[in-house]
């Protein structure tokens, strides 16, 4: 096996770039966070995408611009540490990384809980184990065979979207047999557009940034992306507007079929729910499947980043350099190990906690991808001021007011999230940050950074 940075390939193009972070965002945030976010804004939750989708459209118009300026940056941590310096580096990287694990963890029990729909003999844990399993093999493939797979596993998810899209339309403008046109009655009544008030809206802001986060994952790519400095802009423009528009006009379609509160009392995702209503037989078993497969997409895609994020700490010799070494097919293979082991933790956890396991895991994903969104937002604000004068081949419109509004709204839903979220959850989280902290002080003492 090798060791050297080099022998990572650039085999991946625009088209594996963006349905990448497609995977990475459209998995159980949409198909099962759903529900939580729902039950707690009520039809509410549309404007909760809105605003989240705006955010993310000025965060990663700033990691485009950033990754523009860098083209020989592999990982967040070289875009970041050259402007912020080193600790901010340091933190996101592994609160990056931290993400991942823990969302593929959460993940394998989400596809686990899919698959006892049609197996409901068979425990969670034993599902999540052959999951985790099958997600293991397909990454310690190659790249490209790894890209492929990721494609094509994106792109009928995005297919079934559609799909879902135009059936709930159906359903709601056009009466037909023994249905009737359902209308936009269901978003007013039942307590209002806003059933739970502002403090329901801000709830659910956590489940919306979970939602979108993992689109960040082009940040990871691009030590092994062809031209990062053409692709990467051109990935984010059409990333952004898919899933702002698979987000927004799916919740619309939901919430106006279906009572907001009798969407969260069900075992079932929403989706499968809409396409028991128009009548298909076999429709729920199918699209079950195919949001099982949209879960195991986003596992793909967030074992992948992980594992990259181990892969060039190694290499620059900040953990043991046996997680640098590659296989014959270019691939870093104890990274990707190392990061499955908490696929199998999350089998441990699901043996104890079973179904709640999601519940428990999403709140601290939200606020890591609520501070990974500001670190980014940050930097882009100090790298314009590193490169005055300097001509670009991609730049933002309107910097810094893009900016500094993701980040004013980022601190307030953070203020907000803190007052509404469990407090074991908040507990939680900063116990792994300050843990996080401590190594770097630890490290920079004994001059290992």
């Amino acid at each position: 096996m090798e060791t050297d940075k080099r022998n990572l390939q650039r085999t991946m193009t625009s088209r594996h770039i963006t349905m990448m972070a497609l995977g990475g965002a459209i998995g159980a945030g949409l198909f099962k966070g759903s529900s939580s976010a729902i039950d707690m804004a009520g039809p509410s939750v549309i404007i909760a995408y809105l605003i989240g989708g705006i955010i993310l459209l000025f965060i990663m118009q700033g990691l485009a611009e950033m990754a523009v300026r860098n083209s020989g940056a592999r990982t967040f941590r070289d875009l970041v540490q050259s402007i912020l310096g080193k600790y901010p580096a340091y933190f996101l990287d592994w609160i990056y990384w931290k993400m991942w694990v823990l969302n593929i963890a959460a993940e394998s029990v989400v596809a686990a809980i899919f698959i006892q729909y049609w197996l409901p003999g068979y425990p969670i844990w034993i599902l999540a184990l052959a999951v985790s399993v099958l997600v293991t093999a397909v990454n310690l493939l190659s790249v490209k065979v790894f890209a492929e797979t990721e494609y094509w596993l994106a792109l009928i998810k995005i297919t079934v979207i559609i799909l879902f899209i135009m059936a709930g339309l159906l359903l709601l403008l056009v009466t037909f047999g023994d249905h009737t046109a359902v209308g936009f009655s269901n978003l007013t009544e039942h307590g209002g557009f806003f059933p739970n008030g502002s403090k329901g809206l801000i709830t659910a802001m956590l489940v919306v940034i979970y939602s979108y986060g993992g689109t960040e994952i082009i940040g990871v790519t691009l030590a092994e992306t062809k031209d990062p400095e053409k692709v990467v802009p051109k990935a984010v423009r059409s990333t952004l507007v898919r899933i702002i528009s698979f987000y927004i006009i799916p919740f619309f379609i939901i919430v106006s079929l279906i009572p907001w509160n009798e969407v969260n009392g069900v075992p079932e995702s929403p989706f499968v729910m809409v396409f028991q209503m128009i009548g298909i037989p076999g429709a729920d078993h199918i699209m079950n499947a195919v949001v099982l497969l949209a879960i195991i997409s986003s596992m793909n895609s967030g074992l992948y980043g992980s594992s990259r994020v181990l892969y060039t700490q190694a290499v620059d010799g900040r953990i043991p350099k046996i997680f640098s070494r590659l296989s014959k097919k270019k691939v870093p293979v104890f990274a990707i190990l190392m990061c499955t082991s908490s696929l199998y933790g999350g089998v441990l956890i699901s043996l104890f906690a079973g179904s709640k396991t999601f519940d428990f895991l999403m709140g601290s994903l939200g606020y890591t991808v609520l501070f990974i969104w500001l670190i980014i937002a940050f930097a882009h604000l100090k790298s314009r001021k590193q490169q005055s004068g300097k001509t670009s081949a991609y730049s933002v419109k309107w910097f810094p007011y893009t900016t500094w509004a993701a980040i004013i709204a980022l601190i307030t839903i953070l203020i907000g999230i803190i007052f509404t979220t469990s407090i074991i959850v908040t507990i939680m989280t900063l116990c792994i940050y300050i843990f996080i902290t401590l190594t770097y002080v630890w490290k920079r003492r004994h001059n290992k950074i």
